[in-house]
């Protein structure tokens, strides 16, 4: 039996005990290094960052990977100052804020709705122990195999050992973001197996060897032009392209239907997976999905442990709250739903790799934990003033805007992150849209006091502390500013790019207690 109560209650964080059983592998090579025997399971993640690539195919270019980039402050900087960038944000994020809008003010009980999706999170964090466990007994029952990560690490390894087991140098993949968060396509190509990814936006941007900025749209920061160059570059086979999105959208189908043809192992994430039945949703616009969920004979599935739902009557709630949240459409287009193996229909081979790296960690926070919750529907981003002028490179993470700037610190830790909860101006409207109630604002407030300040950062706010606190002081404040007012605006030193973009607010002439004084005094 996996207990892990009190690891989950924080008792004792830092790892999970418990029993998860190692499966039978597939040949004679023992690849389950994922999968141990009794002793820790699910401990906090490694902080190694993922592998770099060493091998690809012939129209891969080198992954910039943005986890390297300096704080959020100097990388929005530079993003700033790309015009194009900002066009093509701006153009997008209100396109789906629209749509949003028009198919949520459909649904009378959408309030309800979101309260029922956030209640059912609620209850997976709690008793998350119980529904892991149930999962995975249920996965076996139908014929499939599950397998415990601790970290990215492990995570990796369990997939590279499939494919090489099956004497694979490809594999197909689906869009996701925990694959991604954990480096598999690097950690995959330096074993000498080549991720193609299916999903279009993700195959733009492996093509050109660029990082997602956006959750649902990976590729937001491009246009139709750059992608027709591109595509002309490495796949189009010195045809000529237009940038119709059609005629760009054939240029991929001819290229990718080989691929899942001749696959013989697909890998995806889930959105959801359901502890009763043991069975993994995917929810996607292009079909690409379901293609490598059934048409490769081996599927390995990395699932991270939030993302279970205890019953598939839940999946109710969720497949309406997603679609709309995120596409702004009332259903997705394709929703794949497996269970295990199924003789002569579908792979006939099943893994799960369950996820955890850093996740428990998260758990033990009772205020930081609700960030567990999100459902990659990306309504945040859309909405997010700070996002929609910055990209989502700026965030150095794989998961971008107000969702990553209080999950990424906290799977990373605090101190590794420690700009990212400053990324944002606190106007709640990303709590105003989240589908499952996520409170950002919150929580980005509870990672803030969690931060290290600089030496000059404590002493003002020691200063302006015993300011506040002392009325005399306040008084001579409020004199000292109002007589430095017309040099105030513009600050010289640190302060001066605030000042060069922005006026400072008029001060008051007159205080209300001068004002209270004067009048009682006539």
């Amino acid at each position: 039996m996996l207990w892990f109560r009190r690891d989950l209650c924080g008792q004792k964080p830092g790892h999970l005990d418990g029993d998860a059983r190692r499966q039978v592998p597939v040949g004679a090579r023992d690849w389950c290094r994922g999968c141990h025997g009794r002793g820790r399971v699910v401990p906090d993640a490694d902080r190694r960052w993922p592998f770099t690539a060493a091998h690809g195919c012939r129209h891969d270019a080198p992954r910039r990977d943005p986890r390297f980039v300096t704080s959020f402050p100097e990388a929005a900087r530079i993003a700033l100052g790309d015009s194009q960038l900002r066009h093509n944000l701006r153009n997008a994020t209100t396109t789906i804020r629209d749509k949003r809008a028009r198919v949520v003010a459909e649904v009378p009980d959408w309030d309800e709705l979101r309260e029922a999706g956030r209640a059912i999170k609620a209850d997976v964090m709690r008793r998350l122990d119980e529904y892991l466990l149930q999962f995975e007994e249920s996965v076996q029952a139908a014929g499939g195999q599950v397998h415990w990560a601790r970290d990215g690490a492990e995570a990796n390894a369990i997939v590279l050992d499939v494919a090489r087991a099956h004497d694979v140098t490809e594999v197909v993949k689906v869009k996701s973001l925990t694959t991604d968060e954990i480096g598999l396509n690097e950690a995959l190509a330096a074993g000498g197996v080549h991720a193609i990814e299916t999903d279009f936006a993700e195959l733009i941007l492996q093509l050109d060897g660029d990082w997602p900025s956006h959750i649902l749209v990976p590729a937001i920061h491009r246009n139709r032009s750059e992608i027709r160059d591109l595509f002309m570059r490495t796949i189009a086979d010195g045809r000529e392209l237009s940038d119709d999105p059609r005629e760009l959208a054939d240029t991929a189908r001819l290229y990718l239907r080989e691929k899942f043809l001749d696959a013989k192992v697909g890998v995806s994430g889930a959105n959801f997976g359901i502890a009763e039945t043991g069975t993994l949703v995917v929810v996607e616009s292009e079909g690409n999905g379901r293609m490598c969920t059934t048409l490769p004979p081996v599927l390995v599935t990395v699932l991270g442990i939030e993302k279970l739902l205890p019953t598939f009557a839940d999946l109710e709630v969720f497949l309406q709250l997603l679609p709309r949240s995120s596409t702004g459409e009332r259903m997705n287009p394709y929703t794949s739903l497996w269970t295990g193996v199924t003789i002569g229909d579908g792979p006939q081979e099943f893994h799960v790799v369950l996820l955890d790296n850093g996740r428990t960690r998260v758990l033990s926070d009772q205020v930081g934990r609700q960030a567990l919750h999100c459902i990659r529907c990306s309504a945040c981003l859309n909405v997010c003033p700070v996002y929609r002028r910055t990209g989502g490179h700026a965030y150095g993470s794989v998961y971008p805007g107000p969702i990553g700037a209080i999950l990424t610190p906290q799977l990373r830790g605090v101190a590794n992150a420690k700009s990212l909860p400053y990324a944002s101006s606190l106007c709640g409207a990303c709590y105003e849209v989240c589908p499952v109630k996520i409170d950002i604002p919150s929580v980005l407030l509870h990672l803030r006091a969690q931060t290290e300040k600089d030496v000059a950062e404590r002493i003002a706010m020691r200063s302006l502390a015993r300011i506040f606190g002392n009325v005399r002081l306040y008084e001579w404040a409020q004199r000292l500013a109002r007589a430095g007012e017309g040099p105030a605006r513009r600050v010289p030193g640190p302060l001066a790019s605030w000042t060069q973009t922005r006026d400072l607010k008029p001060f008051a002439k007159e205080t209300f207690r001068e004002w209270w004084s004067r009048e009682r005094g006539a």
